[in-house]
């Protein structure tokens, strides 16, 4: 009996195609004798956007165990960071669906796969913690300078337009030249972001369990 598999492929500009992935990966697939149930694709989607249609369909079609296996090309075409890619791999291994990454020769139903992301998942959790301890520190600082409450904070847009700017991979010095915005404040919104993103898949781990 062959092994039910799903593709997954992306790109992050409408410039690009995914018809090299696809090509590469059903070549991969046929020579598996894997039977591809269906194939998602995400085009002129950047990995650094936390929604992505074809992958948040994926993610929900695993939920019904339609497939045994995603295949995709690269770790980059999947996840948008190492905690991403960690979440995304916990979701399916919840349902018992494989994940195989072509350029990486990473197969999570070998021993020396499923190894490679519990290394992936332990950095990914010491990040995490890393980054929140550092929040609690300069919030604890701010409060014996007496800073907490002395500023006003920044507005909704302000943090949105910091978001993005970022995520466009514009560097702090530039954010802050354009709105007009301190450093710390702007490494804080970024912090922060982050914790939230991670505090979100969280939910959906405890959920897809």
């Amino acid at each position: 009996m062959t092994k039910k598999v799903c593709i997954y492929a992306r790109v992050s500009t409408t410039e690009q195609s995914c018809e090299r992935q696809l090509i590469e990966l059903r070549e991969l697939c046929d020579n598996h004798n894997y039977t591809i149930i269906k194939e998602y694709v995400d085009e002129g989607i950047s990995g650094s956007i936390k929604s992505r249609p074809a992958l948040d369909q994926m993610l929900k079609d695993a939920m019904t165990r339609k497939f045994e296996m995603v295949v995709t090309l690269e770790l980059s075409r999947l996840g948008r960071s190492v905690q991403n890619m960690c979440e995304i791999s916990a979701i399916l291994k919840s349902k018992k669906i494989d994940l195989l990454i072509k350029n990486q020769n990473v197969d999570t139903s070998t021993i020396v796969g499923d190894f490679f992301f519990n290394v992936m998942n332990a950095v990914s959790q010491y990040e995490k913690d890393l980054i929140s301890e550092r929040v609690r520190s300069g919030l604890e600082k701010a409060r014996k300078k007496g800073r907490i409450g002395g500023k006003k904070s920044i507005n909704g847009l302000t943090r949105n337009k910091i978001l993005e700017m970022k995520k466009a991979g514009a560097s702090i010095r530039n954010i802050k030249s354009q709105l007009k915005v301190g450093s710390d404040t702007i490494k804080k919104v970024i912090e922060k972001d982050l914790i939230d993103s991670i505090e979100d898949l969280g939910g959906d781990l405890e959920y897809a369990r």
